[in-house]
């Protein structure tokens, strides 16, 4: 198995990265948050990868953290979530907010994300309440937990949970910014595309 990989990125499509590893070019589909992070072609990138073998070919798929891979693996052991649905739970929702979900039953919240209607999201608190790790405040988690809280802020004021999702990734990382800062800043960014 791939557990990771570290190269150049040559390009980047919606949903995937070409990485340059040695002399071959490695296709690797990514949520957004990580296609986000990276965007400059011929920069260096190291992802944690899943590779995922199914009987009509092989993908590998790419993270910028561990916790996202690991909860693509949890999301890709429920019945109903191929890889597609798990990215697009990804790409909307960043770990600690999804376990979270799932702890707080917030079947809303995950029939956010696209592919994930209100029968899949019951489905996915079934199966994963008590398997998810516990997020609580004060912990080295509780940062996720505010982010959280901005992604609901931004998605309540009318933006896309990917396009808020993205803006959250370009926060500062090593600031103690408020919530009302982050949210501040994400609008910013926001802005900044349009």
């Amino acid at each position: 198995m791939i557990a990771s990989i570290h190269g150049i990125l040559e390009a980047q499509c919606e949903d995937q990265l070409i990485v340059r590893v040695g002399g071959f070019g490695l296709r690797v589909f990514v949520p957004a948050s990580t296609r986000n992070r990276f965007s400059t072609p011929g920069s260096e990138v190291s992802l944690y990868t899943h590779l995922h073998v199914r009987e009509d070919g092989l993908a590998l798929y790419g993270f910028a953290e561990e916790a996202e891979r690991d909860m693509f693996e949890l999301l890709i052991g429920v019945s109903g979530v191929g890889p597609k649905v798990a990215l697009a739970l990804l790409s909307a929702l960043d770990a600690p907010t999804f376990y979270r979900a799932i702890a707080q039953e917030d079947v809303q919240l995950l029939a956010r994300a696209p592919g994930v209607g209100k029968k899949l999201a019951g489905r996915l608190v079934l199966e994963l309440k008590g398997k998810v790790p516990a997020v609580a405040p004060g912990t080295a988690s509780a940062a996720g937990i505010r982010r959280s809280e901005v992604l609901e802020a931004l998605v309540g004021l009318g933006y896309s949970p990917a396009a808020a999702q993205a803006a959250i990734a370009r926060l500062p990382q090593d600031q103690n910014l408020t919530l009302e800062e982050q949210i501040t800043l994400a609008l910013r960014s926001l802005a900044r595309e349009l």
